[in-house]
């Protein structure tokens, strides 16, 4: 049996910490004495009993799955070093959360208590990671040199491989369903899809997918893919292909504009689609920022006295930034004064410093759980289409950044009726009268679905609000096919509150895209013959899809 004083030693000089006992702790400002005792109290007494249980031979697993591995267990020294370092990170949480400060600072102290806490895993060192020492021994060190190659190919990309890259391409196994492009200019490319069926209904569908990410995320595998499955259910379907600015552009595009995007961008690919189609009105879908963006630019468009859209589809969109979840923590009058003063003007905000942060909000899932298997057991990633495309983002322009943070995350100006001119306009999003059909996930932690909800009391129309389970990606992209996961409906109207409509919701199994087609159905007017070819007379086909812009990487 080990010895405890020799498992205390050996676990405070590798966590950096040591054993609690006669040692008093330094009290943060705005901390209940009180409740401090209580805190320090538990924790001794836990850790106490977690050690005298590692002397008895008695420590159970942890659940935990960073150290679930036979390796760990079998470890006494390293499965006690487990258990210490969550009772450790339990407590550094439970001292914040137990912190009297304002609530903005509280969750700044979460963000950065998580950040410390998740970094410092003894899953994370190969010094302090059975199963990665394991590793080692077993592959003769190739582990280690497989690792330092992977590393070093991760820095040269600026970011962590998240899948194996080598097994996807656009075009190829991606974005495969088929298409043309009818329309290009500086901001985006207009894909139509081919139809699926003899006949199809006479208004179409325009999707729009959000500018910091490729509109694939609707078109993955085929079996997954959002527009193969509306097509083959018999609507005429477009969608907007946004460009990927790069440095290198010289066409100004690194100087565009928020009115810019809205005007050239969604204002333009509107009136194209409805020319292309000839019906007077069009049905429009935006997917998260991509949401924003088009419920803009249908607000401006009603300034102008003009409806050309015959329904809204908002997909885990915020209008109402008043609870902007994870993404909150970055969200402060520095950060926004900074970037306007390096990028304001013109420059990239780049694809790696988004996906980057965006990482950060997941620090184990999307962060460490790669460190773990890529560097320190030298693995290569699984191929995952999801994956994959979540590290094939877009650059943004600057001037386009900073006016969307500022007026969003900052001060939450875009929903306040009259307060910000957009394209000559002021704007309003209660001008939108259309139906619409708002949909939040209910682990979404960039959308939090409370705030979704409430950016659809902003419209004036009737409002089918559904809430699917899961997060911001895999809650939308929820294919009939894998019949997987759940969604929630609800006689009750969007004007009572959040909770009190879930309450009255009834959840039905399955994918929510089995109810959606349902009621983008009853918005898309007639059967006609399907059309023979993309485009029209004035916007013939340019090339095949999924397009040029797709293809443009910027990591």
């Amino acid at each position: 049996m080990i010895q405890l004083s020799k498992i205390n030693h050996q676990i405070g000089y590798r966590l950096n910490v040591s054993a609690p006992f006669n040692q008093s702790w330094a009290v943060p400002t705005g901390i209940d004495q009180q409740e401090l005792v209580k805190l320090q109290s538990a924790f001794m007494g836990k850790w106490q009993a977690i050690t005298e249980a590692a002397a008895r031979g008695e420590l159970p697993p942890v659940a935990d799955r960073r150290f679930n591995g036979e390796a760990w267990s079998e470890s006494p020294m390293h499965l006690l070093m487990a258990h210490l370092y969550l009772l450790s990170g339990d407590a550094m949480k439970r001292l914040v959360e137990t912190s009297q400060c304002d609530p903005s600072v509280k969750d700044q102290l979460r963000f950065s208590a998580m950040q410390w806490v998740d970094a410092m895993s003894p899953a994370n060192f190969l010094a302090t990671n059975p199963e990665a020492q394991q590793v080692l021994i077993e592959s003769g060190g190739q582990s280690l040199q497989s690792g330092i190659g992977n590393f070093l190919s991760d820095v040269q990309k600026g970011r962590i491989t998240h899948s194996d890259e080598s097994e996807f391409e656009v075009g190829r196994n991606l974005a495969i369903t088929p298409g043309s492009v009818v329309f290009r200019n500086k901001y985006l490319e207009i894909i139509q899809y081919k139809p699926q069926t003899k006949t199809v209904f006479s208004r179409p569908l325009l999707m729009v997918s959000p500018c910091i990410n490729k509109y694939y995320i609707f078109d993955l595998q085929v079996e997954s893919s959002f527009i193969n499955y509306l097509v083959g259910q018999g609507f005429t379907v477009f969608v907007i292909s946004w460009r990927n600015p790069l440095p290198e552009d010289t066409d100004g595009i690194e100087t565009a504009a928020w009115d810019d995007y809205i005007e050239g961008g969604l204002i333009e690919a509107i009136a194209v689609v409805r020319k292309i189609s000839g019906q007077p009105k069009i049905n429009v879908l935006g997917f998260c920022v991509g949401g924003t963006m088009l419920s803009t630019a249908l607000a401006v468009l009603a300034a102008k006295r003009q409806s050309p859209a015959a329904s809204l589809t908002l997909l885990a969109t915020m209008l109402d930034f008043v609870d902007t979840g994870a993404l909150g923590v970055f969200a402060n009058v520095p950060h926004a004064e900074l970037r306007e003063q390096s990028i304001g003007k013109g420059g990239l905000m780049t694809a790696r410093e988004l996906g980057n942060t965006f990482s950060m909000l997941r620090p184990n899932e999307l962060v460490w759980n790669y460190v773990v298997s890529n560097y320190l057991k030298g693995q290569s990633p699984v191929p995952f289409d999801l994956l994959y495309w979540n590290g094939d983002s877009t650059n943004l322009p600057g001037p386009f950044f900073t006016w969307y943070f500022r007026n969003t995350y900052i001060e939450n100006k875009l929903c306040q009726p009259g307060a910000l001119e957009i394209c000559g306009k002021k704007i309003d999003f209660g001008k939108i009268t259309i139906p619409s059909y708002v949909f939040a996930s209910k682990e979404d932690h960039i959308v939090p679905w409370h705030t979704a909800y409430h950016s659809a009391d902003l419209l004036k129309g009737p409002v089918r609000f559904v809430l699917g389970a899961s997060g911001h990606i895999a809650g939308v992209i929820n294919p009939v096919s894998k019949n997987k996961r759940s969604y929630w409906t609800s006689i009750e109207s969007s004007n009572v509150d959040p909770d009190t409509w879930f309450e009255a919701a009834t959840e039905k199994p399955g994918s929510w895209w089995h109810d959606y087609v349902q009621w983008l159905a009853s918005h898309s007017g007639k059967k006609v013959a399907a059309p023979r070819l993309a485009g029209s007379i004035q916007y013939p086909e340019i090339e095949p899809s999924p397009g040029r812009y797709v293809k443009v990487r910027a990591v």
